[in-house]
């Protein structure tokens, strides 16, 4: 928990039997049940595809595979009006609790307790899977830090830490509870619309099979699948510093939401994620800024701590919505204990203990990587995970997005006139929106 910056573990998970969890397999144990895949074009373009552009797919894990190995049409159910080899899918987000409830004894596969968060398993856990080009737009997790496990093919990660953050021009449209997106294709930029993106120090890493990833807390990431099937899974580590987040997406939310129900424009345009069922009235937001500003002032009472200068934004749940995408899973008491007895003793220890070598190795910068071998130093056969991430092999000779706009038109295309997103831009800035939360929690202490 002393990580400041992204690392593998490459010898963690060497015995864990979820290692056996490819397509094939997980098509047999899920046999028969249907699952939501996001579908979308092999197309860099130089706009972000959000997921409220895309499309959707219900369909079994033997259509899946059916689909992606390109076996007949009519083997592919739904999936058939989609070529594959110009078109992704991704199902993602998708709890482990909720796939295996009928099978609970699969949870063991999945061995988080291993890192030292006891009793973590598979039941705090959440399953990727994705086809070749399969990518999760590039934004930061509002609170908690991530472990992922990589199962079958391998993941490439752009990631970008969190003093970066103004260059990566961060939006809160389309709104999610738990995710600040940015605007920036990162793999493919439009320097003229976002020029300060340049200034942003990119570390990229490709995971293989077996390796975990660890991604500290508000680190921007942008994940693409660059193998033809892909399996990952992974678990948000709940956070001391989480309840400093939750009163900043509190305030997020009960801003957006007011904006929103009144812009006559907002009608017309999509932007909740698919993730947020529908907008949530005044009167249920302000419930939730009070259960979080009560939670955080409890729990500076009960730790004695002094009060601190807030971050970025987000939170774990206060309010159980089945709708709504939980990044930091309700079951997890047990180790986000854990972190707090421990936090204070690892905050002692010096970075430089951190034993870096044969089985931990950092994320370095992209500008600290050799081009013509990948290696770094003296860190052996870590240059193997570099030397793949320099370029993008995603696919873009598929054409373009019909629908697609030009990032820049959306606010200038025939007139300057500022509308509604625009202004919730600068309202919604990470930097605004802590500055709100910091000057909220002072008033109520004076109360």
């Amino acid at each position: 928990m002393s990580l400041q910056e992204p690392a593998v573990f490459y010898n963690m998970a060497f015995d864990w039997p979820a290692l056996q969890w490819n397509v094939t397999y997980l098509a047999k144990l899920l046999a028969g049940k249907r699952i939501l895949f996001r579908v979308g074009l092999k197309d860099l373009g130089t706009a972000p595809l959000f997921e409220n552009e895309c499309s959707y797919v219900e369909a079994t894990l033997e259509e899946f595979l059916a689909w992606s190995l390109r076996e007949p049409s009519c083997s592919s159910g739904l999936f058939s009006g989609y070529e594959s080899h110009k078109y992704w899918a991704y199902a993602d987000y998708k709890y482990i609790a909720r796939l295996f409830e009928d099978n609970p004894e699969q949870f063991k596969d999945v061995r988080w307790s291993d890192f030292g968060f006891s009793g973590r398993d598979g039941r705090e856990s959440t399953l990727w899977i994705g086809t070749s080009g399969a990518n999760t737009p590039c934004h930061l997790d509002s609170y908690g830090c991530n472990l992922v496990l990589q199962v079958q093919g391998r993941k490439r990660w752009h990631l970008y830490p969190p003093e970066d953050s103004s260059f990566l021009y961060p939006t809160r449209i389309p709104y999610e509870e738990s995710s600040v997106f940015s605007k920036v294709n990162v793999v493919s930029p439009d320097l003229k619309h976002f020029p300060q993106f340049k200034k942003a120090q990119v570390h990229v890493v490709t995971v293989n099979p077996g390796q975990i990833l660890f991604v500290p807390k508000h680190w921007w990431h942008y994940v693409e699948s660059i193998d033809p099937i892909t399996v990952s899974i992974n678990s948000w580590i709940e956070l001391d510093t989480d309840h400093d987040d939750r009163v900043e997406e509190a305030i997020t939310r009960t801003l957006i939401c007011a904006i929103k129900s009144v812009d006559h424009s907002s009608t017309s345009d999509s932007w909740l994620n698919p993730t947020e069922i529908e907008v949530t009235s005044h009167e249920t937001n302000l419930q939730y800024l009070n259960a979080a500003v009560s939670g955080y002032l409890e729990h500076q009472k009960t730790n004695k701590t002094e009060p601190r200068v807030l971050g970025s934004h987000n939170t774990e749940r206060i309010f159980e919505d089945s709708h709504k995408r939980r990044k930091i899973q309700v079951n997890a008491e047990e180790s986000f204990n854990l972190c707090e007895s421990n936090l204070a003793t690892i905050k002692m220890k010096k970075l430089g203990e951190i034993p870096f070598g044969h089985s931990l190795f950092k994320v370095l910068p992209q500008s600290q990587q050799t081009n013509s071998t990948g290696t770094t130093g003296n860190e052996g056969d870590f240059g193997k995970l570099h030397c793949a991430g320099t370029t993008s092999v995603t696919n873009s000779d598929s054409g373009v997005l019909v629908d697609r706009k030009d990032p820049g038109s959306r606010a200038n295309s025939t007139q300057a006139a500022i509308c509604t997103n625009d202004l919730l831009d600068c309202v919604l800035n990470p930097q605004v929106i802590s500055l709100m939360a910091r000057l909220l929690l002072e008033r109520t202490r004076l109360v």
